[in-house]
């Protein structure tokens, strides 16, 4: 075993071209007031990494072009699919009327967690929401159905980075399941 130098890792990855053309993973994240410019960077990263369909931002979250998104982004902000959507419910409503099931990532007072995603959760949108205050009842009432990362220790929440991380790529390991054992 050896590390791959920078070229051989380079060889392995879609080109930007290809990455605009390629049919992408029918998972979205939606993401409600993120604070920071560096998580939303982060957080574009991310879904070039699990090749998600798209990113939609919504309220006060900050969006491309933005320096600070685009220093922790490492270009994934001009490769990913995303638009802006100032208001959530619509976004909502658009999302739920192409078909999509919508999901909050939030601690409620449903306990079902974050890798019990099956076959009728796709196309999948998941909401990810302010650092401080997460998702407001409101917008888990338009939901669908919420899942919770498990927290095992004495703090209740990830950084919104790092859990949107956990639950892109558990999504993406489901829906690969799922695709690899179609009868």
């Amino acid at each position: 075993m050896k590390k791959l130098l920078h070229g051989e890792i380079l060889a392995e990855r879609l080109s930007k071209e290809a990455s605009l053309s390629i049919q992408r993973n029918p998972i979205s994240l939606m993401l409600h007031n993120i604070r920071s410019l560096y998580n939303v960077g982060s957080i574009f990263r991310t879904a070039d990494a699990a090749l998600l369909e798209n990113l939609i931002l919504c309220g006060f979250t900050p969006h491309p072009p933005r320096d600070e998104i685009s220093k922790t982004a490492l270009g994934a902000d001009e490769t990913v699919p995303w638009y802006y959507e100032k208001n959530i419910f619509d976004a909502i409503d658009k999302e739920k009327a192409k078909g999509k099931i919508v999901i909050a990532v939030e601690l409620t007072d449903k306990k079902r967690s974050y890798d019990t995603l099956q076959i009728n959760d796709f196309p999948l949108v998941l909401i990810l929401g302010n650092e401080i205050s997460g998702i407001d009842d409101a917008i888990l009432a338009k939901c669908d159905d919420a899942i919770e990362i498990p927290m095992n220790g004495m703090k209740h929440s990830l950084n919104v980075s790092v859990a949107a991380g956990i639950v892109a790529f558990e999504a993406l390991k489901t829906w690969k399941y799922i695709n690899n054992n179609k009868q």
